[in-house]
């Protein structure tokens, strides 16, 4: 299960990495997809360490319970993980802005990566096989 939450967080990722290097990348839809794989990263560090996950879309949230169970969590907060919330809802539907900019965009797709990498490397360190 835990190898499934790092799939569909891995399949997020691509699509925004993807779609990033098209003409004219749909920023909205990539930070959503940002958002949606570091949530799921996180839910796959917690699951790996037995503790329930509520169904939550808040990054702060997700991180402030990982940071029960590894306080270099906290880590995330200085890459400003927590951020990424505001694509999960925020720039679904119309609002007062409609698009991030390509630099915000850039920014997302660079947090997730970070958190992609230093999820892995906690589940790694605590005997999890990505492979």
């Amino acid at each position: 299960m835990i190898k499934d939450w790092i799939l569909k967080a891995e399949s997020d990722l691509k699509i925004g990495k993807d779609e990033i290097q098209t003409k004219d990348p749909a920023t909205d839809a990539i930070c959503f997809h940002m958002q949606q794989a570091v949530e799921k990263y996180l839910k796959a560090f917690l699951i790996f360490n037995n503790r329930e996950i509520r169904k939550t879309h808040d990054i702060a949230e997700l991180i402030e319970v990982c940071k029960e169970i590894d306080y270099e969590f906290e880590y995330l907060y200085e890459i400003k993980a927590d951020k990424l919330t505001l694509y999960a809802v925020e720039f679904r539907y119309p609002g007062a802005v409609l698009f991030p900019s390509l630099s915000e965009t850039r920014e997302a797709i660079e947090i997730a990566e970070k958190v992609k990498a230093f999820v892995i490397e906690k589940l790694s360190k605590r005997g999890f096989n990505i492979t």
